[in-house]
């Protein structure tokens, strides 16, 4: 796997952890699979950054979700 799918990977688990760490902290519940997917996909997002020569820019993001997208499909 290269840097790209890694990064978005990463990216995608990180969106979907707030859902669940917020429905966890206002139920009550502690957030442990949310907290376990969250360092999941931290730990992606640092592996692609520190993986890839010159690191990413922010304004690079929406073009590498964009080519992941588009090998996915193909």
């Amino acid at each position: 796997m290269d840097t790209d799918l890694y990064l978005a990977t990463g990216l995608v688990l990180l969106v979907l952890t707030l859902p669940a760490i917020v429905s966890a902290l206002t139920e009550g519940r502690p957030p442990r699979l949310a907290a376990v997917v969250l360092l999941i996909g931290g730990g992606l997002v640092a592996f692609a950054v520190t993986s890839r020569p010159g690191g990413y820019t922010f304004a690079e993001i929406p073009d590498v979700l964009v080519r992941v997208a588009a090998r996915i499909v193909n």
